[in-house]
């Protein structure tokens, strides 16, 4: 549900139901602001499990039992975050048998968290430019 907003959001013609703070439209349809949109995104990825799953998904699908060993959580915490993610739409649950297996919904997911990588990158690269040029000023005082 989450994703297909996404895209929406993306296209421009995101619609909510009413009640979501959501502003009528021209055609009669209920349509949520952009912000708002964008907001209620964020907000589903704003779980530090969320985004690694979603990290670890980008190579492709995996069953529950690889995620488990790759993230430090009690099976218990894990299904429930896969299962915000899947009620959202961003990732695809397929059952192979006894097996569950996740996926990314669409290459989109996978490109907003490379996004979020390089953004993280410049932030803490201006840092380390900052600390430097401090350390050698404070070095220069002296």
């Amino acid at each position: 549900m989450l994703y297909s907003l996404f895209l929406q959001v993306v296209s421009g013609t995101a619609l909510v139901r009413p009640g979501w703070g959501a502003v009528r439209g021209s055609r009669g349809a209920v349509s949520v602001p952009l912000y708002q949109a964008k907001a209620e995104l964020f907000r589903m990825l704003g779980h530090p499990v969320r985004i690694r799953v979603l990290e670890l998904l980008q190579d492709g699908p995996r069953p529950v039992r690889e995620l488990l060993g790759e993230i430090e959580v009690e099976p218990s915490s894990l299904s429930q975050q896969l299962a915000v993610l899947r009620r959202s739409g961003i990732v695809t649950a397929t059952r192979d048998g006894s097996t569950v297996v996740y996926a990314l919904a669409g290459a989109d997911v996978a490109d907003l968290m490379k996004a979020a990588r390089r953004i993280l990158t410049q932030m803490l690269s201006g840092r380390n430019e900052l600390l430097t040029e401090l350390l050698e000023t404070e070095v220069a005082a002296r």
